[in-house]
This record gives C-alpha cells, sequence and structure tokens, in this order.
C-alpha cells in the first residue's frame, strides 16, 4: 500500500509520516519510508544521529544505476540512458516488491530498527553544492517516481513517502502514485487554504485526499477543521509532549505516544487498508502512460533523442498477478 504525507512547510507533514511509519512497523509488517521532501529530516524524525541521517544513499545519485536494473529485458527500452522518470514498464522490466532484497534496495536503503521493529528507509538526497543554479529538485524525486511506477504492492504491506512540501507536489505525476494520499493541515486560514489547492489538482486525476489535523488543541479547532474540509477531515494531532521529547533528540518509545494521537494513527492504518479495495491497476497503468507521453512531448523527447512514446507497451497493466508465485529477487 502506497501513502503519500503532503502538506505546507511546517504543518508537521515530516512528523506525521514518521509517527505513521513507527505505528505500522510496530505491527510487524513490511514498511519502506522515503524521505522525498527537499528539506531532509525523516532520518533524524525517525531517530537517527544527523550523521547517520548525512550518510543515507541518495536515490538521485544512483538514478543510472535504477534504471539498469528496472529496464531488465524491456525490448521497448534501448538503455538506461533512454529512461526518463516517467518511462512505464512493460513486458520483460524488472518490478520492485516492498519485501524483497534487489539491488535497488541495496543501493538506495538502508535497514534499522524503532522501538525493536525493523524498517527500510531510503531518500531521494539533499540539494549539493554542484546542484545549486543548474539542476530542480524534481530530478532527484524522479527516481521515486521511476520506483512507483515499477512497484508492485500488496495489501500488508507498506510504503510511506515524506513530499516535498506545498504545490510542488504537483509538479510532476508522482502524486497519482498512491492508494491515500494525508494533507497535514494545522487550525488556521492557510492550512485550509493550502488543502483546497490540493483538493483542486487532486480531484482531476481521482486521488484520494484525506485531512489530518495538527496541533489542535480545543475543540474549536476541530470544529474549524469540519467546517472547512468536511468529510475529508480523518482525525487529527493534538499537543504532545511526546512530540516535544521526540524533537529534542529523548528517543522516547512510540507507546510512550498520548493515546488519543495513537488512536489517530489507528484510524490512518484503517483508512489506508480499506483503500486496498478501490485499487484499480488498469487506471493506474493508464495515468502511468498518460504521464509518460506527456514528458516524452514536453521534453523527453528532444533529451533523449528518440521518440519515447515507443516505450509504452500497449498490452502491459501492472498488478499483483505479475509477481505472484515469483521468488524474491536477491
Amino acid at each position: 500500500m502506497k501513502i503519500a504525507i503532503v502538506g505546507k512547510g511546517g504543518s508537521g507533514k515530516t512528523t506525521l509520516s514518521s509517527l505513521l511509519v513507527r505505528h505500522l512497523a510496530a505491527t510487524g509488517a513490511p514498511v519502506i519510508a522515503v524521505d522525498a521532501d527537499i528539506n531532509q529530516h525523516l532520518g533524524t524524525t525517525l531517530g537517527l544521529t544527523e550523521e547517520q541521517s548525512a550518510a543515507l544513499p541518495s536515490m538521485g545519485a544512483h538514478l543510472p544505476q535504477i534504471k539498469e536494473y528496472l529496464r531488465g529485458g524491456n525490448p521497448r527500452i534501448a538503455d538506461a540512458a533512454s529512461m526518463i522518470k516517467t518511462t512505464p514498464p512493460g513486458s520483460g522490466s524488472r518490478l520492485l516488491r516492498i519485501p524483497e532484497n534487489n539491488p535497488v534496495y541495496a543501493l538506495c536503503a538502508r535497514e534499522f530498527t524503532v522501538d525493536g521493529a525493523p524498517l527500510r528507509l531510503m531518500a531521494t538526497g539533499a540539494f549539493t553544492e554542484e546542484d545549486l543554479g543548474v539542476a530542480c529538485y524534481h530530478s532527484k524525486v524522479g527516481a521515486v517516481e521511476l520506483c512507483l511506477n515499477h512497484l508492485v504492492d500488496g495489501p500488508g504491506e507498506y510504503l510511506v513517502v515524506d513530499m516535498t512540501a506545498g504545490s510542488d507536489s504537483f509538479a510532476s505525476g508522482l502524486f497519482t502514485r498512491f492508494d491515500l494520499t494525508f494533507l497535514v493541515s494545522e487550525p488556521t486560514r492557510k492550512g485550509v487554504s493550502v488543502y483546497r489547492q490540493y483538493q483542486e489538482y487532486a480531484a482531476d486525476f481521482g486521488v484520494e485526499l484525506r485531512v489530518v489535523g495538527n496541533k489542535v488543541q480545543h475543540e474549536d479547532d476541530i470544529a474549524y477543521l469540519r467546517e472547512n474540509v468536511g468529510d475529508d477531515l480523518i482525525g487529527w494531532l493534538g499537543q504532545s509532549a511526546w512530540v516535544r521529547r521526540a524533537e529534542q533528540g529523548r528517543g522516547p518509545a512510540l507507546a510512550e505516544l498520548e493515546p488519543e494521537n495513537r488512536a489517530t494513527l489507528r484510524l490512518l492504518h484503517s483508512a489506508v487498508d480499506a483503500s486496498y479495495d478501490r485499487r484499480d491497476w488498469a487506471r493506474y497503468t493508464e495515468q502511468m502512460v498518460r504521464f509518460h507521453l506527456r514528458n516524452a512531448e514536453s521534453w523527453g523527447n528532444a533529451k533523449t533523442g528518440m521518440d519515447l512514446a515507443g516505450q509504452v507497451d500497449p498490452g502491459f497493466v501492472l498488478g499483483e498477478e505479475l509477481a505472484a508465485g515469483a521468488p524474491l529477487a536477491v
């Protein structure tokens, strides 16, 4: 199950990402967390030291190797250099599974435990001095989009992406790659305006959007959110001494989180699991192809010197049956 956490900067997006990741991992489920924010803080929020977080491998830096692995024996893809972030899988492509071991995870993921529960963490990588003035951050996030295009995931396994803040989340087709998107909103006019902007973008693509209130102090805050986001409000997090201790690096155990905030995490977990019944692999594949053709026409063909529409396998539909019974890659 693929989950996106979005919201404006400072809303608590990374805090919610880390809490949900820890909650899911504590159930014993396989979990991959992805830090796709330009401000790379998910590692430290999950309990890594600054040095450990800075040492995480960059997905963006390993994009050529990711492409080479994913293209596999797909005859429609001449070489890794001709792949762009939206290149869809087809017959012969290698697909990713959440619980497996594969060369992409070996290069880009690091496994560690939180509260005794194992999880994998991947990061797009921060801007480097070489990037300034010449590169767009979406060139790094493109590695995440490419991986999600090739991911075959099922129920009871989770990939959580801490997205870049603000409307930048909609600067590529990545926002359509998820089963459920949680928008973190403070009970303020600014928080609600960001929700309305996201809602407008998401509606055109059938993106399932739910709002999680944050920094809620009293019933008036809840009433304000309900008045402005309606049934999209799924729950809220109140002021938390646990979060403050975590931000101070004191490393509290998840079991010490306030009961009402833990209850919200259980609500989000249930909503994610329920979304599985609404999954439509054919629509998911069609959206993938639509964004690929759009990107090919606008810049991909010129960059690669070839017609990238030829990478589309017209008879291919991504789905769990493609991985059913297949051995885990090593």
